[in-house]
């Protein structure tokens, strides 16, 4: 009987570095990354995945604004669509080419996925998750006046608007991405976290201007497709403890009650970087996850094997 695997990939896994954010770019570091996940599938694994899509946020959220003297500007929820359907695109090309060459019959499939989030969220109260472009002070201050903008300053490099980053309550398509699995297709969902929507007094829902974390949504659909493992993709080969001091050391292997407390120590993993996946694999294991693992991309095979990564496990 197949395992299931949840793979979770970062938007700035398809972005290398600065002089390579063409879409040509792009879709050549998704094909780098597409061959070790159809590595996976050659090895009997039945695979989701997950994708974020700041990057690309940022893209389209910039071409809005040096159009808005002759276009409509872009709402936030429908840049999660776009991206959703873009880097789902490259994702999928990608990967039925490289099952075609390795004699795989499997077909692949993009959901836009909407994600549930609740109103009430104390994170609407104070917004910190930064978007889209850097303004003076004087531009900030029209676009909070004129638009309702949130603003705040980001790390002295100027101004940005920022945006909530709630908890995700529930997976709106998790039925059909669930049809998708037992037919046997390779399912590509609830990209960038999902596009945030909340539900009115009569159950209908609505996009809202908010950004969900990636890795927690990851997890999320990871519980309820019953994953036998979450494999978080990022920037690093392995977990550091003491990261960026004299004692930095690399782990392969980290209980979940030891993941517990080194997050809780708050000297390990950087809030905006490695924490919210250590968060996301506490969500999961707690949730009943068997285990999970985090490396970069090129080391999905390797990790799985046992070869590097870092393994967290109940």
């Amino acid at each position: 009987m197949s395992k299931k695997v949840v793979v979770a990939i970062g938007g700035n896994s398809l972005i290398t570095d600065p002089q390579h954010q063409t879409v040509e770019d792009q879709y050549l570091a998704a094909a780098e990354t597409d061959h070790h996940i159809a590595g996976l599938v050659g090895e009997g694994w039945d695979v989701v995945i997950t994708h974020g899509n700041g990057p690309q946020i940022g893209f389209i959220l910039r071409r809005s604004d040096l159009a808005s003297h002759e276009l409509h500007e872009v709402p936030l929820d429908v840049c999660g669509a776009d991206t959703q359907g873009a880097i789902g695109y490259i994702l999928q090309q990608n990967l039925t080419n490289d099952f075609m060459r390795m004699s795989i019959d499997k077909g692949v499939v993009t959901v836009v996925t909407q994600v549930e989030v609740d109103g009430a969220d104390p994170a609407f109260a104070a917004p910190s998750k930064p978007i889209g472009s850097f303004f003076s002070e004087a531009d900030a201050i029209r676009r909070r006046d004129e638009e309702g903008w949130d603003i705040a300053e980001d790390s002295n490099r100027g101004w940005r608007r920022v945006v909530a980053s709630p908890i995700p309550k529930r997976i709106v398509e998790i039925d059909a991405i669930k049809t998708l699995i037992e037919a046997g297709l390779v399912v590509i969902a609830a990209g960038g976290g999902g596009i945030p929507v909340v539900a009115d007094s009569t159950g209908a829902l609505h996009g809202v201007a908010a950004v969900i974390d990636k890795d927690r949504a990851s997890a999320m659909l990871a519980s309820e497709v019953d994953a036998d493992l979450l494999l978080i993709s990022t920037s690093v080969e392995q977990v550091a403890l003491d990261f960026g001091t004299p004692e930095q050391r690399w782990v392969s292997e980290l209980s979940l009650e030891e993941a517990k407390t080194r997050l809780a120590e708050g000297t390990h993993f950087l809030k905006g970087s490695m924490a919210p996946k250590i968060e996301a694999v506490i969500d999961f294991l707690e949730a009943g996850g068997g285990e999970a693992i985090i490396t970069n991309p090129q080391n999905l095979e390797r990790a799985m094997r046992g070869e590097t990564g870092t393994r967290i496990h109940r």
